[in-house]
């Protein structure tokens, strides 16, 4: 999976931006990472992140992007994203030939403007972006899904099994497969 293209730019309270891991970064991250469980390091580089009030919701570091391997490993046919964030498994996956196309569910208005023209462009009609809540949307009668894939939590805590838990009953009988972002970390504890 390669990092996400989308430009930098700001929508309401959301941010797009690039971000440099020095060298000397890379050792803090190590050495914090060691001390925290859920906190991993990120190598020296040159990352995208999506912010919110300032706040990291998400990057295209190289442990975030194999937080997403499962599900692009799974994804042909149709599939669904509860979702856009940078939109780094949406890029990943309608690069693959075999997925024909891609629905996502966004909650913030300010994401889908600041994101989702990028991918649009990128893959016309085979993406489709619709503002909603994951938790209470309902796709069309007789559309089935061959992947789901949940990445609505910007931080990997226990307390997102709940919800996780939620949306894989809501979307289990229109899915052939379907996961959650971390969900194997936030088992864990």
């Amino acid at each position: 999976m390669d990092k996400v293209t989308v430009p930098e730019g700001r929508s309401g309270d959301w941010v797009v931006q690039k971000f440099t891991v020095t060298k000397g970064d890379e050792k803090w991250e190590r050495y914090y990472a060691l001390l925290h469980s859920h906190r991993r390091f990120v190598p020296e580089g040159t990352y995208t992140r999506l912010l919110h009030n300032g706040q990291l919701i998400m990057s295209d570091t190289p442990q975030e992007l194999r937080d997403h391997l499962v599900m692009y490993g799974k994804a042909h046919g149709r599939i669904l994203i509860n979702g856009l964030g940078l939109g780094v498994i949406l890029q990943a996956c309608l690069q693959k030939e075999e997925v024909a196309h891609a629905t996502v569910i966004e909650i913030s208005e300010d994401v889908i403007s600041l994101v989702g023209p990028h991918y649009e462009k990128m893959f016309g009609d085979r993406v489709e972006i619709i503002q909603a809540d994951a938790m209470t949307w309902k796709p069309p009668k007789g559309i089935r899904y061959r992947a789901v894939w949940h990445d609505i939590w910007p931080e990997i805590y226990p307390e997102n099994l709940e919800e996780m838990k939620i949306l894989h009953r809501r979307y289990g009988r229109i899915t052939d497969w379907q996961g959650s972002w971390c969900r194997h970390l936030c088992e864990r504890g």
